[in-house]
């Protein structure tokens, strides 16, 4: 038992050695940046690359072009809904001018000592419940049985132009949600280019910018005269001389001139002003011409780039194009070789 006893003893200084271990580890801890909860302290985030901003600015592009088509799309939508509202308009006027013949009928048959089963359904003011005796209607044998069938037709008119409007109302909410979700992937993206290029010397954010507007006016001048009077057509001709015309305008995501544009907007306002419709977005421009191979390509032509199609500038010539690259740089003559070729088309 004695044994037992003094296998128990501690050392006097043991609790000394202890409480200076603790000390010394709290001590690291709190140097290497530990907290109550055990985190570790936040890495600084690293710097972006050039590429990192070029990647940034294609996937706000690609963002760019479905809000363009989401656009287009809610105001198609819109429209529709507005023709809708419209023609169920002037049916509910009809169907009123109707109600107001079966009213005089109705009066006309009270004061005679009866009314027609027919004309009471008629002229309830509950619709269903006129749909719902449609059976009755088919049966009056009066001779007002015309003004009825006229009449259940324009109900029944009303009621589907209603029913294809609250699909529309539904589609242009959808529309309107898209568009948000499109519009703010756009600004995060074009945020963190911008605060990347902010972070970087003037040296490398002059490269990824390719200068300024002036340096893109002047890169122009070796083709400005000759693109045109090798264009197809007039009509090309225009096109071209319109984006020449646009050298130094700013980027605007969404915009399609007469001051800022996107890709697409550029040349969809660089043919607009030749008296040709384009469609708004990259994915139906490809598709709004003859597709032509790279060997063929004439000025006016519409080339493409990136395997999602989500780039466009408008040839000029000499394997050189206009076209309007992203936030950081304005409108600018650059070779067709600068990014992924994925396909020309010639529209006129």
């Amino acid at each position: 038992m004695a044994a037992h006893r003094r296998s128990r003893q501690r050392p006097t200084g043991g609790t000394t050695v202890r409480a200076a271990a603790t000390v010394v580890l709290a001590g690291a801890a709190t140097a290497a940046g530990f907290d109550g909860a055990g985190h570790a302290a936040p890495q600084p985030t690293p710097a972006l690359t050039g590429a990192d901003v070029d990647r940034l600015y294609r996937e706000a592009e690609v963002a760019t072009e479905k809000y363009n088509g989401a656009k287009e799309k809610a105001h198609s939508a819109r429209q529709r809904l507005r023709d809708l509202q419209d023609e169920t308009a002037r049916a509910q006027a009809r169907l009123n001018d109707a109600r107001e013949v079966l009213g005089t009928v109705a009066a006309a048959q009270y004061r005679a000592g009866g009314l027609d089963p027919a004309l009471r359904l008629m002229l309830s003011e509950d619709p269903d419940a006129y749909l719902d005796g449609a059976a009755l209607t088919e049966r009056a044998g009066s001779r007002h049985h015309a003004e009825l069938g006229r009449a259940r037709a324009q109900l029944r008119e009303i009621e589907k132009l209603r029913g294809a409007a609250r699909v529309e109302a539904k589609t242009l909410t959808a529309r309107r949600a898209e568009l948000k979700r499109h519009k703010k992937t756009i600004t995060e993206k074009l945020s963190a280019a911008r605060l990347a290029l902010s972070r970087m010397s003037p040296e490398e954010r002059d490269r990824i910018t390719g200068g300024s507007g002036r340096a893109a006016r002047t890169a122009a001048g070796a083709v400005r005269d000759a693109a045109p009077s090798q264009a197809p057509n007039a009509r090309a001709a225009q096109a071209v001389a319109y984006a020449h015309q646009k050298l130094g305008s700013p980027y605007v995501w969404g915009a399609t001139g007469p001051d800022a544009f996107d890709c697409s907007g550029l040349v969809l306002a660089a043919y607009r002003s030749a008296g040709v419709s384009l469609p708004r977005t990259t994915y139906a421009q490809i598709g709004a011409g003859r597709r032509v191979s790279r060997s063929e390509l004439l000025p006016g032509d519409l080339v493409f780039f990136y395997s999602g199609i989500s780039h466009v500038g408008l040839y000029i010539g000499n394997g050189q194009m206009i076209h309007a690259p992203n936030p950081s740089a304005p409108v600018r003559v650059a070779p067709i070789d600068q990014m992924p070729f994925a396909g020309a088309t010639r529209v006129v």
